[in-house]
C-alpha cells in the first residue's frame, strides 16, 4: 500500500542495501530481513501499474496465502478460544468457555472482518457477559444492510408495523 515514489526508493535501498538518513549525505549500510503481507490482490496491482513489478520480484521470495476466516473451519474456534484466554487475563475474568449455541453461531458467521473482527467481538462479549459462559446473547456483530432487508408481501398498515417491530 506504499505509493510508487516510496516503492522506488525502498527497491533502491533494498538493491544496494544502504539507505541515507534524514538530513544526511553519506550512506549507512544495513543488514535487515523483510516481510511484508497485503489484504489486496498484489498482482492486479502490478498490472494496473500501481505496484511496481520489479519490487514485487525483490521482496516475493516465500508467499504465504492465507484463506478468510469463513474458509478455514475450525480455525475460528480455536481462534476465539485463544482470544477469550487473553481477555480473560486482562480483564480478570473467569470465562469458562464458548458455549455450544454460540460455537455454531461463530462457525455460520460470514466473518468479513476476519481475525481482527473475531478479536473484537470475542473481547466485547468476554467485557458485557455476566456469565461464566459465552453465549449467543454475548455474540454482538454490525448487520450487513442485505441481512436487514424485509420483503413487503402486503400493503396492510398493521401487518407492515408487525413485520417491521419483528
Amino acid at each position: 500500500n506504499v505509493p510508487l515514489v516510496l516503492q522506488s526508493k525502498l527497491l533502491f535501498a533494498l538493491q544496494n542495501r544502504k539507505i541515507t538518513k534524514v538530513g544526511a549525505n553519506t550512506p549507512v549500510p544495513f543488514d535487515a530481513r523483510l516481510i511484508s503481507a497485503t489484504n489486496e490482490a498484489i498482482y492486479d496491482r502490478v498490472d494496473e501499474k500501481t505496484f511496481r513489478q520489479d519490487l514485487l520480484f525483490r521482496i516475493n521470495t516465500i508467499e504465504i496465502t492465507l484463506p478468510p476466516l469463513r474458509e478455514r473451519g475450525t480455525d475460528v474456534l480455536l481462534l476465539a478460544e485463544h482470544f477469550l484466554e487473553i481477555y480473560n487475563k486482562k480483564y480478570n475474568r473467569k470465562i469458562k468457555g464458548i458455549s455450544a449455541a454460540l460455537q455454531k453461531k461463530l462457525m455460520a458467521y460470514h466473518w468479513p472482518g476476519n481475525v481482527r473482527e473475531l478479536q473484537h467481538v470475542i473481547e466485547r462479549a468476554v467485557i458485557i457477559t455476566q456469565n461464566t459462559l459465552l453465549s449467543e446473547d454475548d455474540f454482538v456483530v454490525r448487520k450487513s444492510a442485505a441481512s436487514t432487508t424485509i420483503m413487503v408481501e402486503t400493503f396492510h398498515i398493521e401487518s407492515l408495523e408487525k413485520e417491521l417491530i419483528i
